[in-house]
């Protein structure tokens, strides 16, 4: 009965959504990937809204609900029936009278099962494509034969692209330059590393006092370069954030200057290695929001690159969803923490193979903590923390790894504000 009714409500939604689209003919800005897609998503929408009416997804609603509750500009009612019934219809009265309807749509597009893009590419044929990245093994790769089947499912965005559309991808992932062969639009390349139409390069954390509280990066289009520096997070992957913001504002003609300007207000989502001040004198980098093999490397560097720290913590939780690549990943975690850290906590079963990862490749046996539950975790931690300790906290979204960081910040008042997952729906959860 439960399933009748969700299909029955993204049925009807998607046909408003389809309509209110089909009416107001805005462009339609898609972006998937297995990293990133968010972070991303926010970053376009910073560089868009001063030049055009733009509307972004709310939070992380990339779903076959969460896509057309973007469009139609509604909330998410979660278990309530009622509201979802006025979600109705209200989503009728927007798709046949709304007016002054945003210009531009930037909607993130998400992955869980296959059929889930053949399914959204059926009503929504975006202008402009962005993908992020297609690691080797993404998140969700449980529910699919391979990772392989994985990337083929979020490239069917790009078939959807419109005929006179723009494909936007990163340069520096080889199946994405493998995936140009089948592109018959525009293609625009960004990048860290590989050279292209937009580059990011660089990079490197920005200190005060000695204490992390930003990045900064130049933005290099043609022969124009920009310096751009963003405050209240770290790591790499701020560099293929901007460098495909950039690229898909030039699309409007905005320029790389502007881009920079924009991006110096820009603020990163919750849980995407944000930094917290944490008690005692700590410094926490909050990346909780979702882990994959490739967040967790990425995490990880950031944490090998910071200087000035009396130790270096990471707080790993299970990733999840990985299904036959889950020990072999969990286990390789281990060996990259063991490079880049003096301490590591676990949280979770499957977390048990980092620790034994870490341990084979030289991490001493006193500096490995084992948990079964973020609860503990964030106890255990509280009393382990000295002043000049920094501590990279992670995990998927299952093990809620944000009462870990809420445990040890500074200011646990402004948890709402800060962290990832404090609504009601979600607090009312395990």
């Amino acid at each position: 009965m439960k399933n009748f009714f969700k299909q029955t409500v993204v049925s009807i939604l998607t046909l408003e959504a389809a309509l209110l689209i089909r009416r107001t003919k805005p462009t339609i800005i898609a972006i998937t990937g297995s990293v990133g897609k968010t972070s991303t998503k926010d970053a376009i929408f910073t560089v868009l809204k001063n030049h055009k009416k733009t509307r972004k997804s709310e939070k992380s609603f990339n779903s076959d609900i969460g896509v057309p509750l973007s469009v139609l500009g509604l909330p998410n009612a979660w278990n309530n029936p009622v509201l979802w019934f006025w979600n109705l219809v209200e989503g009728l009265f927007i798709a046949l009278f709304s007016r002054n309807y945003p210009e531009v749509l930037v909607l993130e597009c998400g992955v869980d099962r296959p059929g889930d893009m053949t399914r959204l590419t059926a009503w929504l044929k975006p202008h402009i494509v962005v993908i992020t990245r297609l690691p080797d093994v993404p998140v969700h790769v449980e529910y699919f034969s391979s990772p392989a089947a994985v990337s083929k499912e979020k490239l069917e965005l790009a078939s959807a692209l419109v005929a006179d559309g723009t494909f936007i991808y990163n340069h520096d992932d080889s199946q994405l330059q493998a995936a140009l062969a089948s592109i018959r639009q525009a293609s625009v390349g960004f990048s860290r590393y590989a050279p292209t139409h937009f580059n990011a390069s660089g990079d490197a954390v920005v200190y005060h006092d000695d204490v992390p509280v930003g990045s900064s990066l130049t933005l290099s289009h043609l022969d124009e370069k920009v310096v751009v520096k963003v405050y209240g997070s770290l790591g790499i992957q701020t560099s293929y954030t901007f460098a495909a913001a950039a690229a898909v504002a030039a699309q409007f003609a905005i320029p790389l200057s502007s881009v920079a300007e924009s991006l110096v207000n820009h603020v990163s989502p919750p849980g995407r290695m944000r930094v917290i001040p944490g008690i005692k004198g700590s410094c926490l980098i909050d990346d909780t929001y979702n882990s994959s093999p490739i967040a967790v490397e990425t995490a990880l560097t950031t944490m090998r690159e910071l200087r000035g720290f009396k130790r270096k913590i990471a707080v790993l939780g299970d990733m999840l969803e990985l299904g036959q690549f889950s020990t072999r990943e969990h286990e390789r975690m281990g060996e990259l923490v063991a490079t880049a850290v003096d301490v590591l906590f676990t949280v979770g079963i499957r977390s048990r193979k980092t620790a034994e990862g870490a341990l084979e490749h030289g991490l001493s046996e006193k500096y490995i903590r084992q948990y079964e539950d973020a609860e503990k975790a964030g106890k255990e931690l509280q009393a382990f923390l000295e002043p000049g300790d920094v501590v990279l906290i992670k995990g998927s979204q299952g093990i809620r790894a944000e009462r870990i960081v809420e445990e040890v910040m500074a200011e646990p008042e402004r948890a709402f504000e800060l962290l990832v997952r404090q609504d009601a729906s979600w607090q009312s959860r395990w």
